[in-house]
């Protein structure tokens, strides 16, 4: 059994200024869930994929829809890790430390954010236990925090699969169980 995961095709619009407001961060996030995406050509490795899993974000279905002919299924639970800023301030941060803050409030479950480490990992278990259900090979689009986590969860459970520290955008990264 395999199961591929696939980060979704690179968002068109940018990054925000380098030094932005909790609120232009907030405004910088909603844009680029809306944002249009650059479509690539995918490589899918030649395997005969049977189900297809996508997050239902506009981004992810778009990949999937581009990449998989079959039924595509949309789950929540797909979704990007949702991160707040750890203070509101009207004051400008450089972008790169209102991300460190938000990294660092998250790792350590700060009520600041709408989700903690231990729920984003227990959606990933449902989608992983429900992927193995299938007992056929899946292709799982997502996005580049939740693939992380797909990939560790996955070796956790005995499948073999490349090392990547951010996935790249369009490409599939296939894990392998160890039984073939």
């Amino acid at each position: 059994m395999k199961i591929g995961l696939i980060r979704h095709f690179k968002v068109k619009r940018g990054y925000p200024a380098s030094l932005v407001t909790s609120d232009e961060l907030m405004k910088w996030v909603e844009e680029y869930d809306a944002s249009e995406v650059e479509g690539n050509e995918v490589d899918l490795r030649g395997i005969d994929w049977k189900r297809c899993y996508s997050s239902d974000l506009s981004r992810a279905r778009i990949t999937a829809e581009t990449v998989y002919e079959g039924e595509i299924e949309f789950l929540e639970e797909l979704r990007e890790i949702r991160l707040s800023p750890l203070f509101r301030s009207k004051r400008k941060l450089p972008l790169f430390l209102h991300l460190t803050f938000i990294r660092i409030a998250w790792w350590f479950n700060h009520r600041s954010q709408p989700e903690s480490k231990s729920e984003v990992e227990e959606r990933i278990k449902g989608v992983i236990d429900k992927s193995i259900r299938e007992g056929t090979d899946v292709l799982i689009v997502g996005h580049g925090g939740i693939m992380m986590f797909m990939r560790k969860e996955l070796l956790r459970r005995g499948f073999t699969g490349p090392s990547f520290r951010r996935p790249s955008n369009g490409k599939v990264y296939v894990f392998e169980a160890e039984s073939g």
